[in-house]
């Protein structure tokens, strides 16, 4: 890892704990995953048996070149490893990033964690980082994430076709939102209200 990059924070809210990914986190995605065999989703990629290794070394070694902060995301309440979250697409000198690749356990989703991990996220991008710029991608396809990342207060850009080859090898369009610095105490007091704080 270069000298310059500081080491991944640990954020932590109410109901989740948003904490650094590591290398012997496998068995914790794995069985986060299988709460509703995650793996057999076709419109995301979620880590299965057979590339799960690949998905940590790919996260972990983007780290290391200082364009992806990775997070293993835990409840609080019982501790135990419920899905995972990160930034990518790092441009520290534009002060811009994605949040992507975030998949929650079936039994957790729709409960305030993806909310709240999405809070922790933006406010840490904002505040911390000082980003003029976070941007969210999502499948054409998928409308329920395209309704989340509405509900969290983006504003949808475009769509950029055939944006990506998924496992399948089908090529996907992918829709771009995007939240900017000017927004965000709009959209943080937004996502506060929802989370009922």
């Amino acid at each position: 890892m270069p000298a310059s990059l500081p080491p991944l924070p640990v954020l932590t809210g109410e109901l989740v704990e948003l904490r650094p990914l590591a290398a012997d986190h496998r068995n914790a995605l794995l069985e986060a995953a299988a709460d509703g065999e995650l793996w057999n989703m076709t419109l995301t990629v979620v880590p299965g048996e057979q590339n799960v290794d690949n998905y940590l070394s790919t996260a972990l070694q983007g780290h290391t070149d200082g364009r992806v902060m990775a997070f293993l995301i835990v409840d609080r309440a019982c501790g135990r490893p419920i899905g995972t979250t990160r930034f990518w697409k790092i441009d520290r000198a534009n002060r811009k990033l994605e949040i992507g690749h975030t998949w929650l356990s079936l039994s957790f989703q729709r409960s305030g964690a993806n909310t709240e991990a999405k809070f922790l996220l933006l406010r840490h991008a904002f505040e911390q980082m000082a980003c003029v710029r976070v941007q969210f991608t999502t499948d054409v396809l998928n409308e329920r994430s395209r309704a989340a990342i509405l509900r969290i207060g983006a504003k949808q850009e475009g769509i950029v076709r055939h944006e990506r080859i998924m496992p399948d090898g089908r090529k996907r369009d992918s829709v771009r939102f995007s939240i900017i610095d000017d927004e965000w105490p709009e959209v943080r007091a937004g996502l506060l209200a929802k989370l009922g704080r």
